[in-house]
């Protein structure tokens, strides 16, 4: 973990530096607000990265004597193939297209079928071939 703190305390401090600089040279609220916010966000990062690594035993990866062997076994569960993110991101873009052209009764439709898909990709895992 403090090699990924490392990583994005050196990225904060990099925008940290940009983020003035920028704004001298261009003068532009948009991109300097954003420069900013991406610094405070690295830093967030950094420090809940750098804060977890001290509390937690070093991985063997973090270790100078770190062996590869260590690291084997079993790393989680990892999802085989869905189809209900397909079926939810087709239903979000009838509602968006119903919105779009000012048909609610399209949008309702897109919600009421993108309710179903959303609670059959939350609960895909607990019925069929795949239940645990």
């Amino acid at each position: 973990m403090k090699s990924e703190a490392w990583i994005f305390a050196i990225c904060a401090i990099f925008f940290a530096l940009v983020s003035p600089a920028y704004w001298l040279i261009s003068e532009d609220w948009t991109g300097t607000s954003a420069l900013v916010m991406t610094t405070l966000l690295a830093t967030m990062v950094a420090l809940y990265l750098g804060m977890h690594a001290s509390r937690t035993d070093p991985r063997p990866e973090d270790r100078k004597d770190g062996e590869i062997a260590e690291g084997a076994g079993e790393l989680g569960f990892f999802p085989p193939y869905s189809w209900w993110p397909l079926w939810c991101g087709l239903t979000l873009a009838v509602c968006v297209y119903g919105l779009a052209i000012g048909a609610w009764w399209l949008f309702i439709i897109g919600v009421v079928v993108g309710t179903v898909a959303l609670i059959g990709w939350i609960f895909e895992y607990y019925r069929g071939v795949h239940a645990h």
